[in-house]
């Protein structure tokens, strides 16, 4: 599985490079604290694979990188290549990125 850190995410934010990006937390989580990207709940992922691209770089991320990790792995399976984790997810951004979000 590929893996990309929150330092790397936001190089490719600022350069506002080609890229999806997709939050697979619930509704209420993206509440307390999200990094933008396309909400895609965990449980929908496999339903909505067609809102997710096979041609350029998608970034996947969760609370903590253990769900966003379980959907890039279902996500290879399925013939996808260019799918990361965010390492971490939304707790290591809120660290080393921005202090000033909110962790749960």
């Amino acid at each position: 599985m590929q893996e990309l850190t929150v330092q790397e995410l936001k190089k490719l934010k600022d350069a506002k490079a080609d890229f999806q990006l997709i939050d697979v937390r619930e509704p209420h989580e993206t509440e307390i604290a999200t990094i933008g990207g396309e909400l895609i709940p965990m449980g929908e992922v496999l339903d909505n694979l067609d809102k997710i691209s096979k041609d350029k770089q998608v970034v996947v991320y969760c609370r903590s990188g253990k769900r966003s990790a379980s959907i890039v792995n279902a996500l290879e399976q399925r013939g996808y290549s260019k799918v990361y984790n965010l390492a971490g997810g939304i707790l290591a951004w809120a660290d080393a990125i921005d202090p000033a979000m909110t962790k749960y």
